[in-house]
């Protein structure tokens, strides 16, 4: 166990293990320590000033789910845009799982959309399901506001697969789309173009969301 190990294993709640294994089906439940994500958070902060938090991103790939977020983390805070980036393209390949995947984006990347997005779209069309995934949430997280395109919805609905984290993402894209960007979403629904999973399950993510108003709800039901 390496010093970093034992500092991580320091922080564990065996309980908080035992539920979070839950949230996570494929993951050994050996390979998860059960770090509340705050402190995680708070020790990634502190290693980040170490020289070791260098040497580490580049011990890849790490054993523990941990490390992984940790890795995650210290690249989110990453300040210098192209340092980031590298740093997250070298990692993608690496994540296992969704959480990991959903961690918040670099503070950075909303400062340099119009590079981004060559790289989201990259992602997106990449064979790895959490590239995908990671692809999708950046282009839902910078790009459903100002710099909202139509283009950006066909992007994500021409994307087909038949992992269950890839289609759970685009759902959630949806439903957020259609929160921030009804008129150009609707008609994904209306005209059922997606898979009928995926045009479910976007349904009832967007009933659920406080910020579609239930006249709009009542609407989208109708869809079922």
């Amino acid at each position: 166990m390496t010093t970093l190990q034992q500092q991580l294993f320091d922080l564990q709640d065996l309980k908080y293990r035992d539920f979070h294994t839950k949230l996570l089906p494929g993951i050994d439940k050996g390979t998860i320590i059960g770090i509340r994500t705050p402190i995680l958070r708070k020790f990634a902060k502190d290693f980040a000033a170490q020289e070791e938090s260098a040497q580490f991103l580049h011990e890849l790939p790490h054993h523990y789910y941990e490390e992984n977020n940790l890795h995650m983390m210290l690249v989110a805070n990453i300040k210098d845009f192209e340092n980031c980036l590298k740093e997250i393209e070298r990692f993608l390949p690496y994540i296992d799982n969704w959480a990991t995947c959903d961690l918040p984006a670099p503070k950075c990347f909303a400062k340099n959309k119009e590079v981004l997005l060559k790289h989201i779209k990259e992602w997106i069309h990449s064979t790895h399901t959490y590239t995908i995934r990671y692809g999708m949430e950046m282009l839902m997280r910078f790009y459903l506001d100002e710099d909202f395109r139509p283009e950006y919805l066909k992007l994500v609905t021409d994307t087909t697969s038949d992992e269950y984290y890839v289609n759970m993402m685009i759902a959630w894209y949806l439903a957020t789309a259609l929160a921030k960007q009804w008129d150009a979403t609707i008609p994904y629904i209306e005209k059922r173009i997606l898979p009928a999973w995926v045009h479910r399950k976007t349904i009832q993510k967007a009933v659920e969301s406080y910020r579609i108003t239930d006249e709009r709800k009542c609407y989208l039901k109708t869809f079922r």
